[in-house]
């Protein structure tokens, strides 16, 4: 297929190996933005114009990248997630994503920053905005590139853009992604939780459905000739892990085991560097909606991973520094629940919570190290799962003004279920999966 005349409607690439192919052409760029070398820094022009999203240049592009690779660095994914999990009801989730990542990059005014992230947002990707929604655009810039250069006292512009950049491009697509999900899931979370339900909607209704890219010169790929300036359409949607049976974009090379979710976050030199942290995001943020199913379903994934543990050699394992095994694993999954549950009926009755005392982590016992049996593993069954019972039961007592505002010093509710599923995550995560589980007529 050749497209000679740039007016003519897009080329739509559909077939896996041609739109990895298209994305990981160098040459096929997102809509570059037009010349904006007189846009005055902290403008919504200037800000489009350095980004590194909208740089067609390789190694300007390649420069600017590597800044937004080391912001995403310091945003663990594990925390977003708990974040999310732990905000309360009612916000904007696009608020809420903005101001978990503004608050993890440490700077200053966080639901201000949210405010601008959000305004900012309307005319980033290129939409029409009318002068009065352009001059409020420039203003929400120019107050997030003060704060930025405030906080870190950056002299360079072209980095404070990345990361103004990067909260701006998590604003609207995780909170689609979030909308997506629930719009699929309309009665709550699946058997296979959030992160199974989010692999799906990536796949069948992704927050982007299209990308599209420029050609920066004459260039072939696929079935598609391209010219200098012209565009193709990948449709994200669309993409089918094997080719279409007319053969126009053809290729017996491609494998079944390739998988569209994988472009929902494009590929290639422009692929989205945060995905991992928007997945996190969006997880958090649909877990939120039911604080009590986070702690059960937390109780199960340990106990899946614990039938696995009677194949354990012996040998402690060692994550953060500290040694694990699978008896301590259990111990502090149900000492972390006991703690906090004390903590939450002892605000609940108006009391100050008594600290624990507990060893932790620090210190492995002699029981600790014993070989972990099918009889251990039952004895932890019947302990954990009364446990995440009780914890259910508790917390849907509970409004969604008593979970986000809870009373006395410290964490909501909702916060303190989030730490608590994501600390038993943790735990177990720290011994993982040591092959098969234990015969399920040792586990009744």
């Amino acid at each position: 297929m050749t497209i000679s005349n740039p007016s003519v409607l897009s080329p739509r690439v559909t077939a896996y190996a041609y739109a990895r192919a298209a994305l990981d052409q160098p040459l096929l760029v997102p809509e570059p933005v037009a010349d904006a070398a007189d846009a005055p820094a902290g403008s919504l022009a200037w800000l489009r114009a350095t980004v590194a999203r909208f740089t067609a240049d390789a190694q300007t592009h390649a420069r600017r990248r590597s800044h937004v690779a080391e912001e995403i660095a310091r945003l663990a994914p594990r925390e977003l997630r708990q974040a999310a999990a732990g905000s309360a009801v009612g916000a904007d989730d696009r608020h809420t994503v903005v101001r978990i990542l503004a608050e993890e990059l440490g700077l200053p005014s966080t639901d201000a920053v949210a405010d601008a992230v959000i305004t900012a947002s309307a005319g980033y990707f290129g939409s029409d905005l009318t002068p009065a929604q352009g001059k409020i655009a420039d203003e929400a810039v120019a107050s997030l590139l003060a704060r930025t250069v405030q906080e870190d006292g950056m002299e360079d512009l072209e980095t404070a853009a990345q990361r103004i950049g990067l909260l701006v491009q998590a604003c609207d697509a995780t909170a689609r992604l979030v909308e997506h999900a629930r719009r699929a899931a309309p009665d709550g979370l699946p058997p296979g939780g959030a992160d199974a339900l989010l692999a799906e909607v990536l796949r069948q209704d992704p927050p982007v459905t299209a990308l599209r890219r420029r050609a920066l010169a004459d260039v072939r790929v696929g079935a598609l000739d391209l010219r200098a300036g012209e565009v193709a359409l990948i449709d994200v949607t669309a993409v089918k892990p094997v080719a279409p049976a007319d053969g126009d974009q053809s290729d017996p090379d491609i494998g079944a085991h390739a998988d569209p979710v994988l472009l929902a976050f494009g590929a290639g030199p422009h692929r989205c560097p945060g995905q991992a942290q928007a997945v996190a995001l969006a997880a958090g943020l649909l877990e939120r909606d039911d604080p009590a199913g986070q702690i059960t379903k937390a109780v199960a994934r340990v106990l899946d991973l614990a039938a696995t543990w009677t194949a354990w050699n012996g040998r402690p394992l060692t994550l953060d520094g500290r040694v694990y095994t699978p008896h301590k694993a259990i111990r502090r999954v149900a000492d972390h629940m006991v703690d906090h549950l004390a903590e939450l009926e002892a605000r609940l009755a108006g009391q100050e919570p008594q600290p624990d005392h507990w060893h932790a982590s620090v210190t492995t016992t002699p029981a600790d190290l014993v070989p972990f049996t099918t009889e251990d593993l039952d004895e932890a069954r019947s302990r954990l799962v009364r446990l995440g019972r009780i914890w259910d039961d508790r917390l849907r007592t509970l409004s969604d003004a008593q979970l986000d505002r809870s009373p006395g010093p410290g964490w909501s509710f909702r916060l303190l279920a989030a730490h608590v599923a994501g600390s038993l995550d943790y735990y177990a995560g720290a011994v993982g999966s040591l092959g098969a589980a234990a015969d399920p007529e040792d586990q009744s």
